[in-house]
């Protein structure tokens, strides 16, 4: 199940109109008024939203308490009327777009799994300069034809040169943005760069979603090889005094190697149980690196990924592991999430989200909801028609076991995530839901849950909240 779910597409956070919508597997409607906002009742301050139902084969008003879709983008406010940054995705959008001449556009893979991509991505967000992203498929699929080939990522400059290579791009960002320094041209910053390939294993499978996991014949490297890998990049981390690659400050060096071991953080335990990167005894001055990353607003808010979303990824076969997937992965994973499941109820469901860095993100991005799960809410808003859509498909095939808890009608499914998005926005944990409400939504919630992938979809900390929430109303039944 874990495989099919990663399959398709279901949100994005940069798609805010029909031209501009970044998706995999279907069109989003953008913020186009839904068709089951028939009208207002009466002149209260909260309006209500009519819906039908067949019962007896007749058509019969149901009156619900449950607010418009305009009444909830009215709550969510200025962040929701912002414009957001153009992101289109090719496969479904290959026409020619109409390129920007004053801020670049970002060529990246469209699925969030290249880490060359996630290099120039997370340097973007950091110097917080205006820029296009165009998502690219590295996976056989089609391209438009305005890409000029080859790999992930590449840029398009205001001047209408297109560049690749995820170091070059760092560095050019770097001399021409004065908002964050990377240091690039300094030599230890360039040294602790360079050592990355020494340090990571030279003979894994080439593979953007499994980065130096897997040798040629599909199996996973070696225990002894990760562990020797790990070990030398602690000692790197001591020699610089950390936190960081070179020191007390954030650098390009960072940049370089964030993407890896972020990757190797959550999928190294899959393949080798026990085996922890960020295990503080073993290997502390790169659970330090880990803290200090974590730490990061533009790193931990959107471009990082999570342990679930990762796991994900780990169990497709395909190219990364000659394709197939080890059984003992599958094993894995499953102790992992049971693991996470005794632990979040051990600590009451605490989500671990940390407001006062989300707000450091997003006071500079008007566009930002103020909160992760209001963030969380704007992105089900934006983006209601294709999951109804993507909803009620799943249904009618059973694609998931938590759909049997779901309505099967349109419109009460659109009222099941409307009820969603309110209690997202007001900050409710369930106990103001009756218990079918709580049943139904929690597990709409779930449903999407296991449908997203981090930062596909969204940044790892709305990604929390929704599922913490998820979690309140699951526990509350």
């Amino acid at each position: 199940m874990l495989i099919k779910v990663l399959l398709v597409a279901f949100f994005s956070l940069e798609s805010s109109t029909i031209q501009h919508a970044s998706v995999l597997c279907f069109s989003f409607s953008g913020i186009v008024p839904s068709l089951l906002a028939v009208g207002r009742i009466g002149k209260q301050a909260k309006h209500r939203q009519t819906s039908y139902d067949k019962l007896d084969n007749s058509r019969t008003l149901l009156w619900s308490s449950v607010p418009f879709w305009h009444d909830l983008e009215h709550e969510m406010g200025k962040t929701y009327r912002a414009p957001v940054p153009s992101c289109i995705d090719s496969v479904l959008q290959p026409a020619a777009p109409k390129f920007s001449t004053d801020h670049p556009t970002l060529f990246r893979e469209r699925h969030g799994w290249c880490p060359y991509s996630e290099r120039v991505w997370l340097s973007l967000e950091l110097l917080s300069v205006p820029y296009d992203t165009i998502l690219i498929d590295n996976t056989g699929g089609p391209r438009p034809p305005y890409y000029r080939g080859g790999q992930t990522p590449q840029i398009k400059w205001p001047s209408g040169q297109q560049q690749g290579e995820s170091m070059d791009l760092v560095q050019r960002l770097d001399s021409e943005n004065q908002s964050f320094d990377f240091q690039m041209s300094n030599p230890e910053v360039k040294q602790a760069i360079a050592q990355f390939r020494s340090i990571f294993p030279s003979r894994a499978r080439p593979s953007s979603r499994a980065a130096f996991l897997f040798q040629s014949n599909g199996e996973p490297l070696f225990r002894s090889t990760f562990e020797d890998t790990l070990l030398k990049t602690d000692q790197l981390l001591s020699e610089s005094g950390g936190p960081f690659f070179t020191g007390e400050k954030f650098t390009a060096a960072d940049i370089a190697w964030a993407p890896f071991l972020e990757r190797y953080r959550y999928q190294l335990p899959c393949l080798h149980i026990g085996l922890c990167p960020d295990d503080q005894e073993k290997y502390p001055h790169l659970s330090a690196w880990y803290d200090a990353m974590d730490h990061n607003p533009e790193y931990a808010c959107r471009v990082k990924g999570n342990s679930s979303s990762w796991r994900k990824v780990l169990l497709m076969a395909g190219f990364g592991n000659a394709g197939m997937v080890p059984p003992n992965i599958a094993e894995n994973v499953q102790s992992l999430i049971r693991e996470e499941d005794e632990q979040r109820n051990n600590i009451n469901g605490k989500s671990g989200v940390d407001l006062d860095l989300w707000q450091k993100y997003a006071e500079p991005r008007p566009h930002v909801a103020p909160t992760p799960r209001a963030q969380v809410a704007q992105i089900i808003s934006r983006n209601r028609d294709a999951i109804l859509k993507d909803t009620l498909k799943q249904i009618h095939s059973k694609g998931d076991t938590i759909v049997d808890e779901l309505p099967s009608t349109l419109e009460e499914l659109d009222e099941t995530m409307r009820e969603l998005a309110e209690a997202l926005l007001g900050g409710d944990d369930g106990t103001t839901l009756t218990n079918h409400s709580r049943r139904t939504v929690g597990a709409f919630a779930s449903f999407l849950n296991n449908r997203m992938c981090v930062p596909r979809d969204m940044g790892a900390m709305p990604a929390a909240s929704l599922q913490h929430l998820a979690w309140q109303l699951q526990t509350y039944n």
